[in-house]
């Protein structure tokens, strides 16, 4: 009990008995506030799972409780290793496909529970699906970008460029990043990925000239990237307005 009350209870009988009175009293209405935010988050976490199962069908409703029940496991685990859970986890869910083949358009981004669904996506998808897994894990936003890249990709006619996405992780502003993609399963260092030619970055902060840690977001510069906009809108619509905080 804090020492200003303990004073209070030594001072009047009378006294004392009123302060225990208004303690108990605030900790009865904590305890219905507490209860009646549980109660409401539950509704909406019902809610939401019977919305995700009348849209993608209930076989889906399994991987979306995986991935909570993954990303609620992560919390209480190093950063290190948060990140190889995320990574294992949507490497090995989601499978690879290209938007004209999942939504029937030339470039869309999709929310994690839209990738969930569909049990497929893009290097987008795979990058904001690990993006807000990593925040649920309780990775700050200021140690993760998504990084918008030049990909060399070797094929039967000779490597081509293409554009790709990846999720870059910063221990430290001045640390190296470590890069988290669908192409390569493993977790590497930006340096080890001379495939990869980097443009800039971004995350809920804002649009970053460059890939350093150190770099400062561009003023304003996020409503320039608008389906990153658009899908931070409707992620928040989803219910992970905490995970799209700037």
């Amino acid at each position: 009990m804090p020492s200003f009350l303990l004073s209070l209870l030594r001072l009047r009988p009378s006294l004392a008995v009123t302060t225990r009175r208004v303690i108990a009293g605030c900790a009865a209405a904590c305890g219905l506030l507490l209860a009646s935010t549980m109660l409401a988050m539950a509704v909406d976490t019902a809610q939401l799972h019977a919305q995700f199962i009348a849209r993608f069908g209930a076989e889906r409703g399994a991987l979306l409780d995986r991935w909570r029940q993954s990303n609620a496991a992560a919390r209480d685990l190093r950063e290190a290793e948060k990140l190889q859970r995320i990574n294992d986890f949507i490497n090995r869910h989601i499978a690879f496909e290209d938007d004209r083949s999942v939504w029937e358009q030339s470039d869309y981004w999709a929310t994690p529970l839209e990738t969930l669904g569909m049990g497929r996506g893009d290097c987008e998808d795979f990058a904001i699906i690990k993006y807000v897994s990593l925040r649920h894990a309780g990775i700050a936003s200021d140690k993760l970008r998504l990084i918008y890249v030049k990909a060399t990709l070797e094929t039967a006619d000779g490597p081509i460029r293409v554009a790709h996405m990846v999720l870059a992780y910063y221990a430290t502003p001045s640390a190296e990043p470590l890069l988290l993609d669908n192409l390569e399963p493993r977790i590497l260092p930006a340096a080890k990925r001379a495939d990869l030619k980097p443009i800039f970055s971004f995350n809920s902060a804002g649009i970053f000239a460059g890939v350093s840690g150190k770099d400062k977001a561009t003023e304003g510069g996020i409503g320039r990237l608008s389906r990153w906009e658009d899908v931070l809108r409707r992620i928040a619509a989803d219910g992970d307005a905490s995970i799209t905080d700037r």
